[in-house]
């Protein structure tokens, strides 16, 4: 397996958190595609949903690329305050463990603070502004 890649679903703020996510983890946005750029005679796009996101890719490290799309407005809302699965973080230092925890939680709502934990790991564990849940960790042991 080459990697796995989390993917968000957005009720029309997808630019708006990844220009946030690219404020904190660096990086250019390898993918930005419009429902606009989609448009054609078979697949006409309502003007209100035509400069929201189709799809956003954000490189982060050597590996890995986090997506998303806003969802339009006829499949409905997405529940920002379900109980999503989290994406994790796996950070080469307790630094840089605590430079991105620090930086996507802000305006988020921590529900474990950024510290040493019982399994020898350094972790913490948060929702952001955007209620994405995620989870940041430095292993020493890897």
């Amino acid at each position: 397996m080459k990697a796995i890649n989390p993917w968000i679903n957005f009720n029309g703020n997808a630019e708006e958190a990844f220009t946030f996510y690219k404020s904190v983890f660096g990086g250019e946005f390898s993918k930005l595609l419009r429902f606009k750029d989609l448009s054609s005679a078979e697949f006409p796009i309502p003007k209100n949903e035509e400069n929201k996101i189709m799809q956003i890719a954000l490189p982060i490290g050597k590996n890995n690329v986090l997506l998303a799309n806003d969802v339009p407005e006829f499949m409905g809302r997405t529940n920002e305050n379900e109980n999503r699965s989290k994406i994790s973080v796996s950070t080469d230092s307790r630094e840089e463990a605590t430079k991105i925890f620090n930086g996507l939680s802000a305006g988020g709502n921590v529900e474990g603070p950024i510290g040493d934990t019982p399994w020898g790991t350094y972790a913490g564990m948060f929702r952001d502004k955007y209620g994405i849940e995620w989870i940041v960790e430095f292993n020493p042991n890897y």
